[in-house]
């Protein structure tokens, strides 16, 4: 069940804003408010925007730290009295925004000073874009995975373990390690690590990330249901942020996994709830 986003009493002075950038907080305080600076530090000049910083029922008391950190008017913190996971929290901030654009950021990630911007008019610059994501950079400096082919149903199963090793190619395939990731191009789908959309095409086709997918397979579904519709999903390297990615999921021993980590559990459940709705044909 997609989230409902039409309000129809949300005023046209309040639809004026230009850009809503959603920021999703559980336990990150410091990787929040670095986000944070890095954003109040970027090239945002002539775009009416705003941050929402959705706390997840996080344990940190967010707004104090914000108080005596930031003074950005333009900053406008949401507390959940549960933690709804990533899409769920991506929502409650996109329902509670008003910009005509809607850039999805994870709190442990740094933009580059012209990177919002960067996607901001790219996006406006061709109606036929539906999502558009940035080249991602690991701490390091090299490029991370965050443009993809589609899902196979082993995939998860070859990222995970030993059996990745066999599948070599088409772990390759998947990771599109065939591409430079030097040029701009239409994609399957992008981490929602850092995503911009258009609010009007969720509002007209009443779109938002599935909150059934607590953790995990959100972006890939939204950004299929995306193209289903029509639109494209495009990675723009021309904009470029950093992302400090910790796949929580995937530590320790694959085989006790599952059993000791509930991270690994919502991704083994995101991913069959993933190919059962969509060999239903986006309906279950």
């Amino acid at each position: 069940m997609y989230k409902k986003f039409i309000k129809t009493k949300m005023s046209k002075i309040e639809r004026k804003l230009d850009l809503s950038i959603i920021i999703v907080n559980y336990n990150t305080e410091k990787k929040a408010l670095r986000c944070l600076d890095s954003i109040l530090k970027s090239d945002l000049e002539n775009i009416n925007y705003e941050v929402i910083i959705v706390d997840n029922n996080s344990k940190e008391n967010l707004k104090n730290f914000l108080e005596k950190e930031f003074t950005a008017e333009r900053i406008k913190i949401i507390h959940s009295e549960k933690n709804l996971g990533m899409g769920g929290g991506n929502n409650l901030g996109i329902e509670r925004s008003n910009g005509k654009l809607i850039l999805i950021l994870n709190p442990d990630t740094i933009v580059k000073k012209g990177a919002i911007k960067a996607l901001y008019n790219f996006i406006l610059s061709r109606e036929d874009l539906g999502i558009v994501g940035p080249k991602i950079l690991n701490p390091n400096g090299s490029v991370q995975n965050s443009c993809f082919r589609e899902w196979t149903f082993w995939m998860p199963l070859y990222r995970r373990t030993f059996l990745g090793k066999i599948k070599q190619k088409q772990v390759d395939h998947f990771l599109m390690r065939d591409f430079d990731h030097e040029s701009e191009r239409e994609v399957d789908w992008l981490m929602g690590s850092c995503l911009v959309m258009r609010r009007a095409i969720l509002e007209r086709h009443n779109l938002g990330f599935d909150e059934r997918f607590f953790m995990y397979f959100e972006d890939a579904d939204l950004c299929r249901a995306i193209r289903k519709l029509g639109y494209k999903v495009v990675y723009y390297p021309e904009a470029e942020i950093i992302h400090d990615h910790q796949r929580a999921s995937s530590h320790g021993f694959w085989f006790l996994a599952p059993f000791f980590n509930s991270l690994t559990r919502a991704h083994i459940q995101s991913w069959f709830k993933y190919f059962w709705k969509w060999r239903r044909g986006n309906n279950f």
